[in-house]
C-alpha cells in the first residue's frame, strides 16, 4: 500500500508512451441573450475563449501534470493548427512529442460554444478527416512508435477514431509491447474490442461498453457478466467501465469486480474527463500500485477534472486534496508550500469570482484577540489568506527568546481554524512581497494600527481594495501571555 507521497515519488520515475489522436479544443464562452430571428437557435453573446491541447494530447498533458514523463506520438496536418499544437506540446517540459505530419488531412479541431452561466454546451463545430491513415502514413507512425517502446514503463493507446490507431498500428504496437513485457492500456473507440487483442486493460465508458457487448449494462452485476465475454474476446487482463456520476467498475479476469463510487462534485464540464482517467490509471499502475489504488486515484482525478471548465489537467496538489481523508487535510490543504501553489490557488479563486482577503502576524500563542481579527477578516471576504512570519522573522522582530512555537506548529494551528483558507509562511520582516503577489481585495489588521501603518495598504488601495481595521480585544497580547507564563502567573 502506497502512502500518497511515496506514490508521487514513484510516479515521477515513470515514462508513459502515449499514442493517439491529437486535436485542438477551443471553447467559446458567452451568455445566451435571445433566440435568433433567422432560425430557432440561441444567440450567444461571446465573452471569452480558451484554447487547449485536446484528444490524446490532453492525455499526455495529464500524464505530465501529475509528474510522470510522456513520449507522445500523434498525427498533425500541414496547417496552422498543427504547427500550434506542435509548439505547445514542445513547450511542455515532461512531454517529448514525436509527431507525424500528413499534408493530405487537416489537424483535427473542435470548437465548442458554451453558455457561461449554466456551463451548457450549445454547439460544437468540427474540422477533421475521420478516416484511417493511408498506408505510407501508417508506416511512418509505426516507425515513430516502435523504437520508443524500450524507453517506456507502460503504453497508453488513446483512440478517438480520427485515423492514428488503425488496425495495423494497434496490432503491431500491442504485439511489440508484449514482447518487451510492457503493459498496454487502451481507451477504446471501436465497438470491436477484438482489434485491441492482447492489451492489458480496456477502459470504455458505459455507452462504448454497451455498444461493444450488446448488453444493457444497467447494473454492476450486468457489467461484470458482460465484461467476462468481452475480456475473452479481447484477451485482456481487465476491463474498466466508467459510468460518469455512478463511478467505475473494474472486472479483472479471475477476480472479483471492484466498484468505486464517483466523488461528489459540482460538474462544470465533462470534456476530457476520460483522458484524465486513462492518464492517471497509466501512471499509477506503472508505479506498481494495484487495481484498487489506481481506480481510486483515477476517480479522484476525474472529480477534479469535471469541476473545471474545458479540457483540464489535474495537479498532484489537487489530487491530494481529493484522495486524503478530510480529517487530515488541515495542514496538507491549507499550508502553502511554494509561490507556484499560491498562484494556482489564487487563479482558481479568481476564476470563480471570489473576493480574497489577507491578514498577517506571528501568531505565536493563538488567543481570543487573534480569533476576533481572523473571524472579522473572513467575514469581509470569500477566501482568507493568513501570512505567517517564519521562525527567523519572529526572532528578528521579537528577540531570541521567540517564537515559543516553531513555524510549522503555528501554521497547523491556524490551518485548523474554519475562518482560515490558506496559510503562507514568509521569511521577510514584513508581508509586503506576499501582498504584492496576492493583490488582495481586502487587507485586515488589528485596530492598534492606523491605516497608514498597515504594510501594503497602498498596494491594495491602488487596485481598488479595502483596508479593514478590527478593534482589538483588551487584555490579550502574546507578549504579555508569554511573560506571565514565564513568571508562573495564571
Amino acid at each position: 500500500m502506497f502512502s500518497f507521497d511515496a506514490l508521487l515519488q514513484a510516479i515521477a520515475r515513470q515514462t508513459v508512451l502515449c499514442v493517439g489522436d491529437l486535436m485542438l479544443d477551443e471553447f467559446v464562452y458567452g451568455e445566451v441573450s435571445r433566440i435568433s430571428p433567422e432560425a430557432p437557435a440561441p444567440v450567444i453573446a461571446v465573452q471569452r475563449s480558451e484554447t487547449n491541447i485536446g484528444g490524446a494530447g490532453n492525455v499526455a498533458r495529464n500524464i505530465a501534470a501529475i509528474g510522470a514523463r510522456c513520449i507522445f506520438v500523434g498525427l498533425i496536418g500541414d496547417d496552422a493548427t498543427g504547427r500550434f499544437l506542435e509548439s505547445e506540446l514542445g513547450s511542455e517540459s515532461r512531454i517529448e512529442p514525436v509527431l507525424v505530419c500528413d499534408g493530405s488531412r487537416p489537424t483535427t479541431r473542435k470548437v465548442r460554444f458554451v453558455s457561461e452561466h449554466f456551463s451548457t454546451h450549445m454547439l460544437r463545430a468540427d474540422w477533421e478527416t475521420a478516416s484511417p491513415a493511408a498506408a505510407d502514413i501508417e508506416q511512418r507512425l509505426l516507425d515513430a512508435i516502435l523504437p520508443q517502446l524500450a524507453r517506456a514503463d507502460i503504453v497508453l493507446l488513446s483512440d478517438y477514431a480520427k485515423g492514428v490507431l488503425t488496425a495495423r498500428v494497434i496490432r503491431d504496437t500491442i504485439d511489440a509491447a508484449k514482447k518487451l513485457g510492457k503493459r498496454v492500456i487502451v481507451d477504446p473507440k471501436s465497438a470491436n474490442f477484438a482489434i485491441y487483442r492482447g492489451a492489458t486493460l480496456l477502459t470504455p465508458n458505459r455507452k462504448e461498453f454497451t455498444a461493444a457487448t450488446r448488453s444493457a449494462a444497467a447494473t454492476d452485476d450486468e457489467i461484470a457478466a458482460a465484461a467476462q465475454d468481452a475480456m475473452a474476446l479481447a484477451e485482456c487482463e481487465a476491463m474498466l467501465v466508467t459510468k460518469s456520476e455512478h463511478g467505475m467498475t473494474l472486472v479483472p479476469r479471475g477476480g472479483e469486480p471492484i466498484h468505486v463510487p464517483a466523488l461528489p462534485v459540482k460538474v462544470r464540464d465533462v470534456s476530457g474527463a476520460g483522458d484524465t482517467v486513462a492518464a492517471v490509471l497509466a501512471v499509477v499502475l506503472a508505479s506498481g500500485a494495484n487495481w484498487a489504488t489506481a481506480m481510486r486515484a483515477a476517480s479522484a482525478a476525474a472529480a477534479v477534472a469535471v469541476s473545471k471548465n474545458g479540457t483540464a489537467v489535474v495537479t498532484p496538489a489537487e489530487l491530494r486534496r481529493r484522495i486524503l481523508p478530510h480529517a487530515s487535510l488541515a495542514a496538507e490543504e491549507k499550508i502553502i508550500g511554494s509561490d507556484e501553489e499560491l498562484d494556482e490557488r489564487l487563479k482558481q479563486w479568481r476564476r470563480e469570482g471570489l473576493r480574497v482577503g489577507f491578514t498577517n502576524g506571528c501568531f505565536d500563542i493563538l488567543h481570543p484577540g487573534h480569533v476576533k481579527v481572523l473571524t472579522a477578516a473572513r467575514g469581509a471576504c470569500d477566501r482568507l489568506i493568513v501570512g505567517l512570519n517564519s521562525d527567523a522573522s519572529v526572532r528578528r522582530l521579537k528577540g531570541e527568546s521567540r517564537p515559543v512555537q516553531h513555524e510549522r506548529a503555528r501554521a497547523e494551528v491556524l490551518a485548523a481554524l474554519e475562518a482560515v483558507d490558506l496559510v503562507a509562511i514568509f521569511e521577510e520582516d514584513t508581508p509586503l512581497r506576499l501582498i504584492t503577489r496576492i493583490e488582495p481585495s481586502v487587507l485586515v489588521k488589528g485596530g492598534d494600527y492606523t491605516r497608514e501603518q498597515v504594510v501594503g495598504h497602498e498596494i491594495v488601495a491602488a487596485k481598488g481594495g479595502d483596508v479593514l481595521l478590527v478593534d482589538v480585544l483588551p487584555g490579550f497580547s502574546t507578549t504579555s501571555l508569554v511573560a506571565r507564563a514565564r513568571e508562573g502567573q495564571s
